[in-house]
């Protein structure tokens, strides 16, 4: 398993915690540091099977001063998430084919 991970964000560290005391094999991926690139962010939207909008923190200033209100596609969405990886929601936790986001934090359950 891989959780996209911001230590900053207390959700993010929740789950980070549930799949701990599970004792789940885990990869973590700082994705602030290691940005995931536009072909990353297609397929993680794939397996959430969601929109790409439905990722994004439609809260940050940089959408809100950059995106918000401007009629953007699918790709220019992922773009976006690619160039400003802040947008990305968290925590997000990938097990093979299928993917989560963790909000609430115990919505990583359903992958372990």
């Amino acid at each position: 398993m891989k959780i996209l991970h911001n230590p900053r964000c207390g959700k993010s560290r929740e789950a980070l915690k549930i799949l701990e005391e599970n004792n789940v094999k885990l990869e973590v991926v700082k994705y602030l540091e290691s940005p995931l690139s536009e072909e990353e962010l297609k397929s993680l939207v794939s397996k959430l099977g969601v929109e790409p909008i439905e990722l994004v923190r439609t809260n940050e200033k940089v959408w809100k001063e950059n995106f918000k209100g401007k009629d953007l596609s699918s790709n220019e969405i992922i773009k976006a998430m690619a160039d400003n990886p802040i947008l990305i929601e968290r925590p997000v936790v990938i097990n093979g084919d299928k993917a989560v986001i963790g909000r609430p934090p115990e919505n990583v359950k359903s992958l372990i």
